[in-house]
Order: structure tokens, then C-alpha cells, then sequence
């Protein structure tokens, strides 16, 4: 593991290095072309500590009082550069190590590797991307290969999220990634509409159940791009060895540029399990202020509801979320779920960006204090004894 971690460590420091030489040789036009990556570690301190060493209905926060080297990736892509009427081509390849790799396997795709150890490496993005002048005036986007979910507020890439710790609806209301082919047809300026087939909800080289599944969504960048929309859906059959009772997840997220230092994100979830009779929904709401231009508060607030306890849950072994993917027994008893609750949260936080010396180009610190808490009495956190959880955390982002 030692010998891994510091392996992970030197390739990002190399590519970081390279990243730097690439700017430097070329800074204006920027390069189609571009190395990139990032390191993201933290530490979440949960006071009870729980025998089990879980934070309940976390995924990447999961070990309580545990640094955690969550991601060590490394980024090679070239952007889509469109014009009206002309054709053009990209690719994204992103290799991951750390623990959150653990939860955004899919099946087939180095799942299986150093499954009993906490860090594990993953292929998050792997796809080639081209722009064809069809249909309409600014014409269609095709990405064929294996990408990150449309759906949500939150992300994988760490960089992209207001907070270390992540919502229900992230954890458990939406998919990680797809395989397959995504359309994208830019009818406006202001409209885009998405329609796709994928293998499922994070399955790739194998599927659990041999069924294709419909990814798809709408877009809208209003006011300027003030006011940006997006809804999308991800319906097929997902439970293992069943190719007919659906899975619907289903996403809907607004941002609101309210001020120019002031802006709201709203997501709202819905999710139905057919086999299961189970139904998952809520909503979380963010405020980011910006207090200078190094610093950012934040704070948000969550209500989810497992109104059949199919959903929430916890995963002590580092195998089990793959196992559970793939329709086998999980094998670690503390590997558990939530009950039938209704989940509130409440987080708040900072963004602290120091200066950083080059090829870095930045240095996120984000610590945060977290309350959740079940609504309806239910005792899913610290060893199921207690209705409520508090977490205070903190992570580093250093970009490259």
C-alpha cells in the first residue's frame, strides 16, 4: 500500500510538471490538449466514536476519525473546440487511486482489484467525444465510452463541490457513471437536450443483468447564464439478474447566480425501485457567499426520505458496494442499512483558497461542521443507537 500511494503520488507530480511545461510553451491559444489532475485528502471527526468506525449514510466520509487519501487523479483530455458547420473531435481519460474509488466501480472495470484494501484505483472517464454538423445550427455532440452521471448537484471530481461531505441524494438517489453512447443536441443558445442508451447505473465491461437502460435530460443556461437548469433521468432495469422491473432516478438542479457574491443551488431527487415497491426523495438547498476572493461561506440543508429502507446504507468491507452492485452476498455484518427514515442534514462550511507556488494551480481547504439527524425517530447512526449524527470535517484539494 505504501509503495502504491507513494507510486500515485510521483506520477501526479509528474504530470503536474508536464501540465506546467505544456501552459508555459503555449499560453495563448490555450491548449486543446491538456494534463491535468488533482489530490484531495481529509479527515472527518465524529466525537461518539462509533465501535463500527462508520459515519452512517456516508459513502466517500464514511470512516470516522480516519484520514483518508480520497483522490490522487490524473486527467488527459482533449476539449471539444465546436463551431457552426465544422467538425471536431475530443477525448477524456481520468485515472483515479483512493479511497473513494471503492464506491464508483463499474462493474467489470477494475473492480476486482485490491478489493480488500481501502485504496483501490479506478478508470472514472474513458470516452471519445465528436461534434457533427447535424439538425440544427450549432449541431450535435456524441460522447461513446464510459462517463460520470448527468444527474445532480454534486460530483465525483471534488473541485466541483461546495462541501467535502455529500448529500443523500448523491450517495444513494442518483448513478455514479454510465457506458455507452450520450447525444447532445444544442438547439439554442440557451437549450440543450440530452437522449442516450447505457449498459445501466455503474456497469461497463459487465452488466448485472444484461439490459440496456435510457440516460438522457434537459438543459437551459438563462439570464446569461444567471439562472442554469438542468433535469435528467436515468430509468432501466438495475436489479441483479432481473432484465425487466425498473429503476427510475431522476434529478432536477437549478443555480442561481443571485448576486454577484451570492448564489443558490437547488436539487431536487426522486428515485423508484419497481422490484422493490421502494420510493427515495428530497431535496437540498445551498448558500455560497463569497467573503473575499480566497474565502467562500457556505451552508446547506437536505431532507431525503427511504420510505421503504431500500437505499441508505453503509459499507464496512471495501468489496462490499461492488458486491452489492453485482447481486452477491455482502460479508462484513457492519455492512447495514438505514431503516425506513426520513434523513434532514444540515452543513456548514468554508472555502479558503491560499496562493500556491507553479505547476500548482490551486489549493482548496474546506472544513465544514455537519448535524444530521432522522426525522421520524428511526436510530440508523453510531453503532444504530442514535438518532442523530454530528461530524466536524476538514479536506485539502491541490490542483494541478
Amino acid at each position: 500500500m505504501k509503495q502504491l500511494f507513494i507510486f500515485s503520488l510521483a506520477l501526479c507530480l509528474a504530470a503536474a510538471a508536464i501540465a506546467g511545461e505544456i501552459e508555459t510553451a503555449s499560453p495563448t491559444p490555450a491548449p486543446r490538449f491538456t494534463i491535468s489532475g488533482w489530490i484531495d485528502g481529509g479527515i472527518t471527526f465524529n466525537p461518539d466514536t462509533p465501535r463500527d468506525n462508520q459515519n452512517f449514510g456516508r459513502l466517500f466520509d464514511d470512516r470516522a476519525n480516519e484520514p483518508l487519501l480520497n483522490q490522487a487523479v490524473i486527467n488527459f483530455e482533449r476539449v471539444l473546440a465546436a463551431q457552426p458547420g465544422e467538425f471536431d473531435w475530443g477525448f477524456k481519460a481520468q485515472f483515479m487511486f483512493g479511497s473513494d474509488a471503492r464506491y464508483i466501480h463499474s462493474l467489470g472495470l477494475l473492480d476486482s482489484v485490491m478489493k480488500t484494501s481501502l485504496y483501490q484505483p479506478d478508470i472514472v472517464e474513458a470516452y471519445v467525444s465528436l461534434h457533427l454538423s447535424l439538425l440544427t445550427e450549432r449541431g450535435v455532440d456524441v460522447k461513446l465510452g464510459k462517463w460520470v452521471t448527468l444527474e445532480g448537484a454534486e460530483t465525483i471530481d471534488p473541485r466541483t463541490n461546495v462541501f467535502y461531505s455529500h448529500t443523500y441524494i448523491f450517495n444513494f438517489g442518483i448513478p455514479f457513471n454510465h457506458t455507452g453512447a450520450l447525444f447532445t443536441v444544442h438547439t439554442t443558445n440557451w437549450l440543450d437536450l440530452m437522449a442516450g442508451v447505457t449498459r445501466g447505473v455503474n456497469t461497463s465491461v459487465e452488466d448485472n443483468n444484461d439490459s440496456p437502460a435510457f440516460d438522457g435530460g434537459v438543459g437551459l443556461n438563462l439570464n446569461e447564464g444567471k439562472l442554469v437548469v438542468s433535469a435528467s433521468t436515468h430509468i432501466g432495469p438495475e436489479t441483479p439478474n432481473n432484465n425487466s422491473a425498473l429503476r427510475y432516478l431522476n434529478d432536477i438542479t437549478v443555480t442561481w447566480k443571485i448576486r454577484d457574491k451570492l448564489t443558490s443551488i437547488t436539487d431536487m431527487n426522486y428515485a423508484r425501485d419497481d422490484l422493490a415497491n421502494a420510493d427515495g426523495f428530497g431535496v437540498a438547498q445551498y448558500f455560497t457567499y463569497a467573503i473575499t476572493d480566497k474565502v467562500t461561506a457556505k451552508i446547506r440543508g437536505e431532507i431525503w426520505r427511504d420510505d421503504k429502507g431500500f437505499f441508505v446504507a453503509q459499507f464496512a468491507d471495501p468489496h462490499d458496494p461492488v458486491r452489492a452492485l453485482d447481486g452477491e452476498a455482502t460479508i462484513d455484518p457492519r455492512t447495514i442499512g438505514g431503516g425506513r427514515t426520513t434523513y434532514g442534514a444540515l452543513t456548514v462550511g468554508l472555502d479558503i483558497k491560499p496562493a500556491v507556488p507553479k505547476p500548482l494551480t490551486g489549493l482548496t481547504i474546506r472544513p465544514e461542521l455537519r448535524v444530521d439527524h432522522s426525522l421520524n425517530g428511526t436510530r440508523s447512526f453510531n453503532d444504530s443507537k442514535d438518532q442523530t449524527l454530528f461530524t466536524a470535517a476538514v479536506d485539502a484539494i491541490i490542483t494541478f
